[in-house]
């Protein structure tokens, strides 16, 4: 029997109820957010769950969380949809020994690349540098061009977009812009 080694990232998953730094150890993750909630662990009080992230959710630290709210704002349901990459920063410490920790180095949805100083402990500030994501998947082309050709073009469109990442960038559905392109209603 063959079987596809082209990737073995898989075998190192750690047993964890969340998203781990050393699963990135093979390279940062892009990841599309579906949801954001609040949990009761003051330390990791927010849960982002992300497509494919099969029940595993980003819990962010402090500087991280910053690093959100001052890129997307504060409130966690802006953030759905939106994408970042994480990368799995091997300087980070915890209780003094260097573990690594899952960073920040692009997200969608900024106007440009940021650079902000935030305060990661007393007295000491940190330089993060966050790049400007051009989305790898914009289906926002394509799926105009569909609604121009008619109702059931955009259908078919809409369905070939996978569930989890329409559910994210459009939670109340197909946008209505493409609906009235696929009536005629508005001018592609």
């Amino acid at each position: 029997m063959i079987e596809d080694i082209s990737d073995l990232s898989g075998t190192i998953i750690p047993k964890s109820d969340q998203l781990n730094a050393d699963l990135l150890l093979g390279g940062p993750m892009q990841i599309l957010i579906t949801g954001v909630s609040r949990g009761t662990d003051e330390k990791q009080p927010i849960f982002i769950d992300y497509a494919g992230g099969e029940g595993r959710p980003w819990k962010p630290c402090l500087t991280m969380r910053k690093v959100l709210i001052a890129a997307w704002g504060k409130d966690g349901r802006d953030w759905i949809g939106k994408s970042a990459v994480l990368f799995n920063d091997p300087s980070v410490l915890y209780g003094g020994v260097q573990v690594g920790g899952i960073r920040i180095n692009a997200m969608s949805d900024i106007p440009s690349d940021m650079t902000l100083l935030v305060t990661e402990k007393k007295k000491k500030k940190t330089k993060v540098v966050i790049k400007k994501l051009q989305e790898a998947h914009d289906y926002m082309p394509a799926l105009r061009e569909s609604a121009a050709l008619g109702i059931d073009a955009l259908k078919d469109a809409w369905a070939k977009i996978p569930a989890s990442y329409r559910q994210a960038k459009w939670p109340g559905g197909c946008p209505e812009e493409l609906k009235e392109i696929a009536k005629g209603e508005k001018k592609p």
